[in-house]
């Protein structure tokens, strides 16, 4: 799994799903609706992502820890 430092400072859409391990359609869905910090430049189609942003947006989201499916034995 690559680490977050292993990725350029300025993403794409591609780069953006594999970071955070999601569809690319659902990435361009989220960008487009504006629920994700993106940028167009202009005269381009493609959207730009800075990834320290990306990582800090995704900070903003709460922690749900999930139950372990192996349940410690009663001895």
């Amino acid at each position: 799994m690559a680490q977050t430092s292993d990725y350029p400072p300025v993403l794409d859409t591609a780069m953006v799903a594999e970071l955070l391990g999601m569809n690319v359609q659902v990435v361009r869905r989220m960008a487009r609706e504006g629920t994700i910090p993106c940028y167009r430049i202009p005269g381009g189609r493609p959207f730009r992502f800075f990834r320290d942003e990306v990582l800090e947006w995704l900070k903003g989201f709460p922690v749900h820890e999930e139950e372990s499916a192996e349940e410690p034995a009663d001895s």
